[in-house]
């Protein structure tokens, strides 16, 4: 009778294990809720945000957490483990495992419909843009036009190319209050001169254009491609992506928290 529960034991152990197994590929998940089961394929292309996903989901760390922040049209966010007994009209988003995971970008991993993604913390406290250790979104978005999503691209440039010069004016900051207070305008006006161009040359490498692929995305299936380059894609729903548009809809508070809790448990199918 001993042998037969130590068998037993060793057989569940082992089983647990092969479940975990990080390293393995085609990993599938499945975010259960109230209004449905989301089928997710974890992507082999980025393994460290598919390990710690399967490791965070195999400890059952995301069971009992909510969908926290809810945007319609944009996207569900969720994997905050202070959710897990947060009073109503609590703010959430701050919590996590106490670690963050190097991006891993992919040219070709574009926010279209149904992705999962990592939230994370802003470039100002962030500038590697590495992704929060559990929180994470599933991305709704919207279908563009080919005007709409050229209009965004024009916008997007223009926010990148302030962003630049508002970084190279602050690298020149002390030069430009000297030459102002000591009245020496041809060394300022040579100085601007010499920013505009370092802003320019910079922005003409890290222009945003859309490739085919994201034109072709987003002006069918639809997504959100502002979010391209600046947050780790590691995963797509392949069964019920309904849902997301559902838990999208429902009533929210100020910070965007449903007013009704939207729990969720993950399990490992594969």
């Amino acid at each position: 009778m001993r042998k037969i529960v130590y068998l037993a034991i060793v057989f569940a152990f082992v089983s647990c294990q092969q479940k975990l197994e990080l390293g393995k590929k085609n990993r599938i998940v499945q975010i259960e809720t109230e209004y449905g089961g989301i089928e997710i394929k974890l992507y082999d292309e980025t393994p460290l945000h598919r390990d710690n996903f399967i490791k965070l989901a195999h400890a059952h760390y995301f069971d009992g957490t909510l969908f926290h922040r809810v945007i319609d049209g944009f996207m569900i966010q969720g994997g905050d483990p202070d959710s897990k007994n947060a009073k109503a009209g609590t703010r959430l988003g701050e919590g996590g495992p106490g670690y963050q995971i190097d991006a891993e970008f992919k040219p070709h991993l574009i926010h279209k419909r149904g992705v999962i993604a990592a939230a994370r913390e802003g470039d100002d406290v962030n500038p590697d843009k590495k992704s929060a250790g559990s929180q994470f979104y599933l991305a709704q978005g919207m279908v563009y036009s080919q005007e709409g999503l050229d209009s965004l691209r024009v916008k997007l440039n223009d926010r990148l190319k302030n962003r630049i010069f508002e970084k190279v004016q602050k690298e020149n900051a002390k030069d430009i209050m000297k030459y102002q207070t000591e009245g020496e305008l041809d060394k300022l006006s040579a100085l601007i001169d010499g920013i505009q161009f370092k802003v320019d040359s910079i922005f003409a490498t890290e222009r945003i254009n859309f490739s085919q692929q994201q034109v072709d995305t987003y002006t069918s299936i639809g997504g959100i491609p502002h979010l391209d380059g600046n947050y780790t894609v590691f995963g797509e729903v392949i069964k019920g992506i309904q849902f997301i548009d559902s838990i999208a809809k429902v009533k929210k508070d100020e910070y965007d928290r449903p007013l009704k809790d939207v729990r969720m448990k993950i399990k490992i199918l594969q």
